[in-house]
């Protein structure tokens, strides 16, 4: 899964295959959970160590888990990496770890193939734990004991991530299964999403009901971390809905269609008489001209409305407008991803649009591309 984010991650803790690996401040928190919930079991397979080696091995077993979980997301990366999608970093947090793949696979098959890396890791870790616990280590003692622990629990996260629903890899998996059949990405991702949902309502109520069904008290412990797990199921499939939708939407965003109309203004103009002559000229926009008529800037329409009406006369345009960085220069006949890709490279309030020729176009305001995901 991607999940581009600007500020930092947390602590840096190295590049394997060239990948910026990160762990959020919130590990801590699960660490010490795990640390705290797992001593009592190591001390019951343990009987005659103190509390000292059981909770320091509680704290191993927390530790070596992220290493698998680590392991995991850098098969989905390694594959990725093959296709040639770019990967941002992979970062280690409360539930688990996040791999921010900057481009989705081109085809069905190799969205496939990027999900099913990481369960597929996790069951061989758990496979090859299960082998050296059953045939190579003694039967008894901490190394055995912890040895068990993580091949089990390799084994819960290979056969959870293959859920099919998003935002799990079995959703990713589904969704690239539904594309290929019926060759849009979209009701692909919408038909996983939807099964993701369901997939978040069972983690909660199953186990309820098998508690019900057994006659026993459910696990007040089991059922919080249930409704943890499922809230983000929930969450990431919601999240999924929500991209389909815009995703759904992109064909209809065309830098031409949504461009304005701008005028010509120098910087000395007052901001009263560029109004005016935007209104005369039915434009919505003004692009700030030096001497030779080269444009330099673009006139922001927040500064244009926080200017008070009487104060209009006394203001120059030139004071509210952005220089024109290259960035902020883009090609009139833009459209779909291509278009909020260049916006998100340089993030601005608005942009010039040029022709091929370098003949002005237009300008295109942030705030009405915006206005097209309204309601998404």
């Amino acid at each position: 899964m991607s999940t581009p984010v600007k500020e930092s991650p947390g602590l840096r803790m190295g590049r394997p295959f060239g990948i910026p690996v990160y762990v959020s401040p919130t590990w801590l928190i699960v660490a010490a959970f795990i640390t705290i919930s797992l001593q009592p079991v190591f001390a019951a397979m343990l009987p005659g160590y103190g509390d000292v080696v059981t909770y320091t091995l509680a704290l191993a077993f927390a530790v070596l888990l992220y290493v698998s979980v680590l392991l995991h997301e850098l098969a989905h990366c390694v594959v990725a990496k093959h296709y040639g999608l770019p990967v941002r970093r992979i970062t280690l947090y409360l539930l688990g770890g996040v791999s921010e793949i900057e481009r989705e696979p081109e085809t069905a098959g190799r969205e496939f193939n990027v999900a099913f890396a990481g369960p597929l890791l996790s069951l061989v870790l758990g496979g090859v734990g299960y082998l050296l616990a059953t045939y190579t280590l003694p039967p008894h003692g901490i190394v055995p004991v912890l040895v068990f622990q993580l091949w089990t629990s390799n084994l819960v996260v290979g056969v959870f991530n293959l859920l099919p629903g998003l935002p799990l890899d079995g959703g990713r998996m589904l969704r690239a299964t539904v594309w290929k059949v019926s060759g849009d990405s979209g009701t692909g991702t919408v038909a996983a999403a939807w099964v993701g949902r369901g997939v978040a309502v069972a983690v909660v109520a199953v186990p309820l009901l098998l508690s019900v069904m057994s006659g026993q008290e459910p696990s007040l412990g089991r059922t919080l971390w249930s409704v943890v797990l499922a809230s983000f199921v929930w969450v990431g499939a919601s999240q999924s809905l929500r991209v389909a939708r815009v995703r759904a939407r992109l064909p209809q965003l065309r830098a031409r269609v949504l461009a304005r109309r701008a005028i010509p203004v120098t910087a000395d103009v007052p901001l009263s008489e560029g109004l005016r002559r935007a209104r005369e000229a039915g434009a919505g926009a003004m692009v700030l001209m030096d001497h030779d008529q080269r444009p330099v800037g673009i006139v922001n329409e927040t500064a244009v409305n926080a200017v008070p009406e009487h104060r209009r006369p006394w203001v120059n345009v030139g004071s509210l407008a952005r220089n024109l960085d290259p960035s902020l220069v883009l090609a009139a006949d833009l459209e779909g991803e291509s278009l909020l890709d260049a916006m998100r490279g340089t993030p601005a309030a608005e942009y010039l649009l040029v022709e091929r020729g370098g003949e002005i176009y237009g300008v295109l305001v942030t705030a009405d591309v915006n206005r097209m995901f309204t309601g998404v």
